[in-house]
């Protein structure tokens, strides 16, 4: 026993009964293992305690002190920790015999279940000495220890369970707010990235080439010891695009849906992208639904840093599934928003058709009628020109209708797409697919404003098929040359075979054409 208790100081059995108690009080693994410590020294009068942790999965050995480290004995060698020999720093070679037997330092292992967590040494001061009461309160305090871990860790699991559940409820809550495909998938990659405390988060999708290209890219700064100084923004753009090309031994796992798991992607011969050696640990997870491969999402941490629990493997593969999931149900219910859209347009082209339109006609054959009978020349031209407007009211109405029964497809970028778009548009509405032909450069030489002038005359000219019952045939010729004047420009012809009601076989032809 030591001087302290014999002296008058409370009773061991007090104070073994509030160690194994306050051992229990920290829900967190650090804290714990720290109030362990620090309850070892305080109960046995030690000088300096240390608990040390050999490395486990996903950890590095880690040391937990209480007190001041004591001086070596003269002549002792002190080669400080090892990280894998159990010898510390300050206790020399002696130690604790385990057989009963006074000594100046004492060691006792932690046990979690039936698996050694670590091992407790306390030494004492030059001269001092533990007793078999301070060993036996020390056992004792190291099995609540045990306890007292195993319930640290079942928290931070539990916690850890829950941060990746409320993530990937985040994720979802932001995916059906309606987000564009490039953001959608961007959120994802971010909210992985601050769960699993990863460098980076990526979205890779399958390119036509048979590989697979990071289409989206959320970093927390630079990744390795080269990129330190460089911006987020920065280190993202360069992953943008890496592109893991056909023939990697990853990619037919990836392709095929499968997680990969790696411990250090610079030296892992199956990583061969050219950001490889940036990062170390890494998870590479399917975004998987339905039976539908979105692409995949990856972890990739610092060279150095923590390799991944399993723990963390299994949470981050559910947040991966949930997340493809979330994913697809954002596009579906984005494609049910576009066909409402559709659907509306539809309508309202019909109830301009055939009540506007009609109305329109009707009170033009009503002033058509009134002007044969108009007896002086004035009224006769004002019946004129109003009859006159009806038919360009007419004709703008019905280009709109072409315009709001365009079929749902995403937006062309280039000016023969746009083209063909209105074409298309029309021959599902006249039940006649024009025939399209282009002569020269159209995509380059047509600059923007002759586009959109061009394109409103093509809907005019459409629109004026239309009106003519029986069209069988349309022809659309776009072409990008020189004029007549000599100048350069764009020209648009639009020829119909003039219909049932053609005055001649000749048909009606419209042109339109602008310099360049």
């Amino acid at each position: 026993m030591t001087d302290d208790v014999v002296s008058g100081a409370p009773p061991p059995l007090p104070l073994l009964l509030d160690a194994v108690i306050g051992v229990g009080t920290e829900l967190s693994l650090r804290p714990t293992l720290q109030h362990i410590v620090d309850s070892a020294a305080a109960l046995t009068g030690a000088r300096y305690a240390v608990l040390r942790v050999p490395a486990a999965e996903g950890a590095r050995p880690e040391r937990f002190t209480a007190g001041a480290e004591p001086e070596p004995e003269p002549g002792a060698t002190d080669s400080g920790d090892d990280g894998d020999s159990g010898h510390e720093e300050g206790f020399g070679d002696d130690g604790d015999s385990g057989d009963g037997t006074d000594s100046s330092v004492l060691s006792v292992p932690i046990r979690v279940q039936d698996e050694e967590f670590g091992l407790l040494r306390l030494a004492h001061e030059r001269g001092g000495a533990f007793t078999a009461e301070d060993r036996g309160m020390l056992r004792v305090l190291a099995s609540q220890a045990g306890i007292a871990i195993a319930n640290a860790r079942l928290y931070e699991t539990a916690r850890q369970r829950e941060r990746w559940i409320e993530g990937a409820a985040a994720v979802t809550t932001a995916l059906l707010t309606g987000e564009a495909a490039p953001d959608a998938l961007m959120t994802v990659a971010q909210q992985a990235r601050l769960l699993a405390d990863a460098a980076a988060g990526v979205v890779l999708q399958p390119t036509a080439e048979g590989g697979m290209r990071i289409v989206a890219a959320a970093t927390s700064g630079a990744a390795g010891p080269g990129y330190r100084r460089h911006p987020a923004a920065a280190a993202q753009n360069d992953l943008m695009g890496t592109t893991i090309e056909p023939g990697s031994a990853v990619l037919e796992q990836l392709l095929g849906g499968q997680p990969v798991f790696i411990e250090d992607s610079a030296t892992d011969p199956r990583m061969t992208t050219r950001v490889r050696s940036r990062f170390g640990p890494s998870m590479m997870l399917p975004l998987q639904a339905g039976g539908r491969l979105i692409g995949t999402l990856a972890l990739p941490r610092r060279r150095g840093e923590r390799p991944y629990t399993a723990v963390e493997r299994l949470l981050a593969t559910q947040f991966a599934s949930q997340a493809a999931l979330a994913l697809v149900l954002a596009d579906a219910q984005q494609s049910r928003q576009r066909l409402a859209v559709f659907e509306d347009r539809d309508r309202i082209a019909r109830d301009l058709h055939d009540l506007v339109v009609q109305r329109l006609f009707a009170t033009g054959m009503m002033l058509e009628s009134t002007r044969r009978r108009a007896g002086s020349a004035p009224e006769q031209s004002a019946l004129d020109q109003a009859v006159d407007e009806l038919e360009s009211t007419i004709q703008e109405v019905r280009t709109a209708i072409f315009a709001l029964q365009q079929p749902p497809a995403d937006a062309p970028t280039t000016f023969r797409g746009k083209v063909l778009k209105e074409t298309a548009g029309a021959g599902a509405v006249l039940g006649v697919q024009p025939s399209v032909h282009f002569t020269g450069a159209v995509d380059t030489r047509v600059t923007e404003p002759a586009a959109g002038r061009l394109l409103a005359a093509l809907r005019r000219a459409l629109a004026a098929a239309s009106r003519r019952p029986g069209v069988s045939r349309i022809e659309v010729t776009v072409e990008a040359g020189v004029l007549p004047d000599g100048r350069a420009g764009v020209r648009l012809v639009v020829h119909d075979d003039g219909g049932t009601d053609a005055a001649s076989d000749t048909g009606t032809t419209t042109t339109w054409q602008a310099p360049l």
